[in-house]
């Protein structure tokens, strides 16, 4: 049962992170922009990059097909890795933060899934 919950609440979190990100790409589109240019990444991406992420938390949440949950899973991780590393990179360790927090939740929503859905991953472990 605590394995559900911290499916559950991990998920929610790891959501909470990616819609509010999502949000605040909208809404302050300007400064996004600035940021990702900082970082060295041009800034039509940021248009794709909300698309994105909606549609991953969506995948994961509604889980459609396993397959499609697991894509979104391994894209979350990608983004995750690449946006902590670039903030290192920049020599700006500090803003890397919500990437690292961002990945302990999608290990944990990853690794504990099985045990909270009705059909499992074949990369889960739990």
């Amino acid at each position: 049962m605590a394995t559900i919950y911290t499916y559950w609440i991990s998920t929610a979190l790891l959501s909470l992170l990616y819609l509010s990100s999502a949000l605040m790409y909208l809404t302050k589109g300007k400064s996004v922009r600035q940021a990702l240019a900082d970082l060295g990444y041009p800034t039509y991406l940021v248009s794709l990059m909300i698309t994105v992420k909606i549609l991953g938390t969506a995948a994961i949440l509604s889980r459609v097909t396993v397959g499609l949950s697991d894509l979104a899973y391994a894209g979350m991780f990608y983004h995750l890795l690449l946006a902590g590393l670039a903030h290192v990179a920049v020599r700006k360790p500090n803003e890397a933060a919500p990437a690292v927090v961002g990945l302990a939740l999608l290990i944990t929503s990853f690794v504990t899934q099985n045990a909270a859905r009705a059909i499992a991953s074949p990369y889960g472990l739990l």
